[in-house]
């Protein structure tokens, strides 16, 4: 669509595996020029977060606007999951107003994408960006005669890493706060920069094509990832390692500047804003609020708390967790008293733990953290007598969440469909033999 500026916008959704906020423009030194150019031409939001940890969950709630016990996708989809209604994926709507859709690279929410609903899906060899950069290129020439959405998802920074070109990166590099500073970690850390970097080259080579075929003027490019990255106490954990992503949106409706909005927003306000955008009611499945009004400078929070959950990843861990500015609270839902490991993608850091008796390690079953003094989520207070108050709050806040959106998780434990595959609790790894339910 290269027609006039009051033309509906091109949506172009930018998304990648497992990159959490580490990226440049969030201040780590992760070099990732291109995404640090985005942010500078756009809007940066420092306090994003997905609503599920987990590769399919997170797509599903950015892609419905509802949380994943509400789209149903509570566990992965190349396992055996599903959303309940494909026909709540935004490209339905969008449709009914004359967009056109594609599906490039990664997507995660279906074993058989061409159930999602998009008008075109392109199959490549891999989703790595060599093979997603230049069928992207070649759709982006194309006069499509009426406005699009279009996903390019790219595998990177997902494990494996790629091979740092050199060991000697290694000593240059830091490992997530949680994580001690050691050769092991080191060498991880600086696998994942490496895959960072073709993230970042993919990036720029679709921004690019959108400069040369002049769209760039009338496309929002959402550019965002699933969840955090792919270590100990970071992906698949509700931890703000585990849900804070970056988010940086870039295009009409306000999104330019270089500047940075603090207001906790979640995933599920991609969809709503996307309809404001647009011109069109929001359905009435949304469970998310726009964020234009925080882009428009008419108000600094469009909400007090987002709200997460895990039920599956590999295996059954559910969890569900109330984050505000000051205060993070994280539930159990099982009896369960040590990690579940197989959760945790194998990788360096993770066999460091284990030999030092990571297996072993009690997790409570409630959390409670103060994020002001302690925003590095190590201190549990929640058997604190003096933070019982707060406690009392964060339960009764989480709890008002789960009841008014129908949480199956109230009535006991959710279930698998049948013919998933799982792993099962006490295993290491999500490589080791699986059940089929």
């Amino acid at each position: 669509m290269r027609g006039a500026p009051d033309a509906p916008p091109n949506i172009l959704y930018l998304h990648s595996h497992d990159t959490g906020r580490w990226v440049q423009p969030y201040g780590h030194a992760v070099p990732t020029p291109n995404i640090q150019k985005l942010a500078e031409e756009g809007v940066l939001f420092r306090q994003a977060f997905c609503a599920a940890p987990t590769c399919s969950g997170s797509r599903a709630c950015l892609l419905t606007g509802q949380y994943a016990h509400s789209n149903g996708m509570v566990g992965l989809a190349h396992r055996g999951f599903s959303l309940r209604d494909y026909r709540h994926h935004i490209v339905h709507t969008l449709r009914r107003i004359g967009y056109w859709s594609a599906l490039i690279g990664e997507q995660h929410i279906s074993k058989k994408p061409e159930v999602i609903g998009y008008d075109e899906v392109f199959k490549i060899p891999t989703n790595h960006t060599d093979d997603v950069v230049p069928v992207t290129l070649e759709l982006l020439s194309r006069d499509h005669g009426r406005p699009f959405f279009l996903s390019v998802g790219f595998f990177e920074t997902h494990r494996e890493f790629f091979r740092p070109s050199s060991p000697r990166k290694a000593n240059y590099v830091l490992p997530p706060p949680n994580l001690p500073d050691t050769p092991e970690t080191r060498l991880d850390m600086a696998a994942f920069c490496e895959s960072a970097r073709s993230l970042d080259r993919g990036v720029g080579a679709v921004l690019d094509a959108l400069d040369a075929t002049g769209l760039a003027e009338n496309t929002l490019v959402i550019c965002t990832t699933d969840h955090g990255i792919a270590f100990p106490g970071c992906k698949a954990t509700l931890y703000d390692r585990g849900l804070g992503v970056m988010l940086i949106l870039r295009g009409p409706g306000g999104f330019s500047g270089g500047r940075t909005v603090d207001a906790l927003v979640s995933h599920i306000d991609i969809f709503p804003t996307v309809c404001e955008l647009v011109g069109i009611e929001h359905p009435p499945w949304l469970q998310g609020e726009s964020l234009l009004p925080l882009v428009r400078g008419e108000a600094e929070e469009i909400r007090d708390a987002i709200f997460a959950e895990k039920t599956y990843h590999v295996a059954y861990e559910p969890q569900r967790c109330v984050r505000t500015r000051r205060w993070k609270y994280i539930r159990r839902f099982d009896d369960r008293s040590t990690p579940v490991l197989a959760n945790t993608d194998d990788g360096p850091s993770k066999e460091l733990l284990l030999r030092h008796g990571w297996a072993e390690r009690p997790v409570p079953e409630e959390q409670l953290y103060d994020l002001l003094f302690d925003p590095n989520e190590a201190c549990n207070l929640a058997g604190d007598p003096a933070h019982a108050p707060v406690l009392r709050e964060m339960r009764a806040r989480l709890e008002r969440w789960m009841r008014s959106t129908e949480d199956p998780i109230l009535d006991g434990p959710i279930l698998p469909p049948p013919g998933a595959e799982l792993n099962l609790q006490d295993q290491r790894s999500p490589k080791d033999p699986t059940v089929r339910v």
